[in-house]
């Protein structure tokens, strides 16, 4: 019988091999017999025998073929077989033998993909033992071949949970390989994309596990996401941006960037509800540590991605990290400011499309605290001698890019929304009569106040854009009518110019505006083809009510001395929306009556007007009128108004709104008008009632109504200043002309400052009471509503056992009495009887 000895490597036993067909059996050097030991077990051998004596050869495939058949046959032996596997590997990664370390990873990957049972749990321990030593080792190929096996290890399903594993190493290691710094770049591109790669296996293992609920903790999440975000910016090709998308694309794989993108999306698109916060926070402090807000076009992609890769039902939590972050950097400088105030407008615009959820009013509060505190740094840096000019523009930057985010997000909301969010942002704008609501500008002066009013005002107008409201009720309320009309009687031409494009786009329902855009004579308004309806039941109802409140603040707008040509244009453009949206024969009626006042006011010139300014008024008139006859098509009306523009053209050019425009030509005075010149109100009568209508009230002239306006030291300080005025009597209607001044003593004045006293009481109260029932808890307001209710109902009992009580002693009363009575008829029949008796025993 023929023998054969082989010595194996490093191998301190000798294993003899016999050709008789016996599986061989490693014996060991017994002393001076040696002829006996101790077998090995089966799995050992099977394990040494994949091995082969050179590296260079591979995987011994038939002996690979023999273990995997004895694991699929033998599960309990898997743990035993990847303890050996993990001996043999360990050496070998100490000995620097990666020919050997390659072969057993590969024979542990085969392993791995062929067996599937219950006892995998245990090979699965050897198996990471094993990805974790050669995640440890220096060699980039040792560690690529460990995220390489992670990876396919990640993508199989197991069939039973696990309990007791964990990832920690695993995200930390992925995470340190993903920050590789080596000098070859090829070798850090590699170690890169391995180290993305293992993230995306731990990340694919863990979330659908509920078991690996820990990966989401802010310890893992801290890592994971800035090694992605890293890998994102950095890209290490220099040409990466001017290559075809098509050739970027098909090397994905092999591109950091894209790779670490890919995963970023994944992980976000798995965050679950409780988990997103934790997924953001680490975006928004990477930002932060990499100084990314200025320039911030990589924060603004991120944030994009962010918002395309979430559930659309989590996009409030994003938006709230934001503001909070936001609120963090309060006081950092105008551009980092402006950089998260952008990235929030792109997030704003991605999820204005699906779910906001209840961040609508903080975003909106955030955002108008945000626009007061750049105002106050503004004004605050302009003392200051250094860098104040480009500290100003920065800070300007700041106003702009969170007014663009208030419009951009208001405009976007449904109309049920935006009417909520019209009245918030209102009730912040500082007027005459301020409530809690508005921001709190006194401290920064006069100026301060009118820069915050131009930008909530500028805010709100683009918020208004493209609303369109049912009913102009809807549109228009009295809570918001009534401030928004108070600014429009500021001193300041730019706040009243806002307002009036305010109420344009509250007013405009069929979108007529930008055919009316220009004050000009309109050769034939038919050409516009205006989009009108009917006034329905509330619009004219409307008029009835708060008709005269419009027409008087467009009265008074026109008397301001400041306006410009821009002022002019804007009155003529809501004159027209007035006659197209709300206009029946009663409001034409009263419109030809504010435009005839409105001629009266330039012509008597009461107020001193600027000779621009009488001409403008006039010029505005004549377009008006122009534009009004045309609309309700009345013959004789429309050649009375183009017999006045003709005149005009021929002697009085000055009157009309081309010329107006131009500035050129004005006289010195306008106190010899020809009454040829002007609209006469009994011509215009005549006219309109040969069509039909009633014109009973054009003849009284249009006197604007007082108002509690008047009363007010108007628009000089209106946080500051608090202005006591007195009244002045009229003396009698003829002697109109001579009044008297009330006269001005101590007892008048403290009268005046106690009413005051009392009046502002009283707001404070009906302030707190709001503030309470807005932002109480519910169930203090319940339980307080309970008590009040409690209390009434122990008072109403006590009234009705007083009422019962009271009954019924008048009731006993009533018995008494009874009973008296008949005690007394007793008595009384007692004496007759008694009587008679006597009477018959005298005789």
């Amino acid at each position: 019988m023929r023998r054969y000895i082989q010595v194996p490597r490093a191998e301190p036993e000798q294993v003899y091999r016999f050709n008789t067909g016996w599986e061989p059996r490693p014996l060991l050097s017994c002393g001076i017999c040696g002829c006996c030991g101790a077998f090995r077990p089966r799995y050992k051998r099977l394990v040494d025998n994949i091995f082969p004596e050179d590296p260079k050869d591979g995987l011994v495939k038939a002996d690979m073929e023999k273990l995997t058949f004895y694991a699929v046959s033998a599960p309990d032996k898997l743990d035993r077989i990847g303890k050996y596997l993990a001996e043999r590997l360990s050496r070998d990664v100490v000995r620097h033998r990666c020919g050997y370390v390659f072969i057993a990873m590969e024979a542990l990957d085969q392993l791995l993909m062929a067996c599937h049972s219950q006892s995998i749990n245990l090979f699965v321990e050897s198996f990471l033992q094993m990805v974790a030593k050669l995640l440890e080792s220096g060699e980039p190929e040792l560690q690529i071949l460990g995220s390489n096996s992670f990876v396919k290890f990640a993508n199989i399903e197991e069939d039973t949970a696990s309990y007791h594993r964990r990832y920690d190493f695993f995200v930390s290691q992925f995470s340190a390989m993903c920050h590789s710094y080596i000098d070859d770049l090829e070798s850090r591109t590699q170690i890169r994309i391995a180290g993305i790669k293992g993230i995306q296996g731990v990340v694919r293992k863990t979330v659908n596990d509920e078991l690996q609920t820990i990966i989401w903790e802010p310890q893992h999440m801290d890592k994971i996401v800035p090694s992605l975000l890293f890998n994102m910016q950095k890209t290490e090709d220099p040409d990466s941006e001017h290559n075809p998308p098509s050739v970027r694309s098909a090397d994905k794989d092999e591109d950091p960037a894209a790779l670490a993108e890919s995963c970023f999306r994944e992980l976000l698109g798995r965050a679950a509800y409780g988990n997103m916060n934790n997924a953001i926070r680490p975006v928004l402090v990477h930002l932060d540590n990499h100084q990314l807000w200025d320039p911030n076009a990589f924060a603004v992609s991120c944030f994009k991605i962010t918002m395309y890769s979430i559930q659309a039902q989590h996009s409030h939590h994003v938006i709230q990290q934001i503001l909070r972050h936001l609120d963090t950097h309060n006081k950092d400088s105008p551009r980092v400011r402006a950089g998260i105030v952008q990235v929030l407008l792109e997030t704003v615009a991605i999820a204005a499309k699906g779910s906001i959820g209840p961040t609508v009013l903080e975003v909106f509060n955030t955002m108008l605290k945000h626009l007061r505190l750049s105002v106050d740094f503004e004004l605050s840096n302009e003392h200051s001698s250094t860098g104040a000019l480009s500290t100003s523009n920065d800070e300007k930057v700041v106003q702009d890019t969170i007014i663009q985010t208030i419009g951009f997000f208001g405009s976007s909301l449904p109309d049920y929304q935006r009417s909520e969010i019209i009245m918030f942002i209102m009730g912040k704008v500082p007027t005459f009569d301020a409530g809690s609501h508005a921001l709190d500008s006194s401290h920064s002066g006069e100026r301060g106040t009118r820069t915050i009013q131009v930008m909530l005002l500028r805010s709100l107008l683009m918020v208004t854009s493209g609303y369109k409201a049912k009913s102009i009720a809807a549109a228009l309320p009295s809570p918001f009518l009534e401030p928004i009309l108070s600014v429009s009687l500021m001193e300041d031409s730019e706040l009243r110019h806002l307002v009036l494009l305010i109420l344009h786009n509250l007013i405009d329902r069929h979108e007529n505006k930008a055919k009316l855009k220009g004050m000009r004579i309109i050769p034939d308004v038919s050409a516009l083809k205006i989009k009108r309806d009917k006034s329905s039941k509330q619009d004219i109802s409307f008029m009835k009510k708060q008709g005269q409140q419009l027409y008087r603040h467009i009265y008074m707008g026109c008397k301001e001395d400041d306006n410009e040509q821009k002022n002019f244009e804007s009155l003529f453009v809501a004159l027209s929306l007035i006659t197209i949206e709300l206009a029946n024969d009663e409001v034409i009626i009263d419109l030809i009556r504010l435009a005839l006042g409105i001629q009266d006011l330039a012509v008597s010139n009461e107020d001193n007007l600027p000779v621009y300014n009488r001409c403008a008024i006039l010029a505005l008139v004549a377009a008006y009128l122009n534009f009004l006859s045309q609309m309700i098509a009345a013959p004789a009306f429309c050649q009375h108004v183009n017999k006045v523009i003709e005149v005009r053209n021929k002697e009085a050019p000055y009157l009309l709104p081309e010329y107006i425009r131009e500035k050129y030509g004005l006289p010195k005075t306008l106190e010899t008008q020809d009454k040829s010149c002007l609209f006469l109100q009994n011509k215009i009568a005549d006219a309109l009632a040969g069509s039909g209508y009633n014109v009973d009230r054009l003849s009284v002239p249009y006197v604007p109504q007082p108002t509690d306006e008047d009363r007010i030291s108007r628009r000089k300080s209106i946080v500051d200043t608090v202005s006591i005025q007195v009244d002045l009597l009229g003396v009698s209607v003829q002697q109109d002309k001579m009044k008297m001044v009330e006269e001005i003593t101590f007892e008048t004045l403290k009268k005046a400052i106690d009413s005051q006293n009392l009046e502002e009481q009283e707001r404070e109260k009906r302030r707190q009471v709001i503030e309470k029932f807005q932002k109480a808890p519910f169930e203090e307001i319940a339980a307080e509503c309970e008590s009040k209710s409690n209390l009434l109902h122990d008072k109403l009992t006590e009234i009705f056992e007083l009422t019962i009580r009271v009954s019924r002693i008048l009731c006993a009363d009533h018995c008494l009495m009874d009973l008296w009575s008949k005690m007394f008829l007793c008595i009384n029949f007692s004496t007759k009887d008694s009587g008679h008796l006597q009477a018959h025993q005298d005789p």
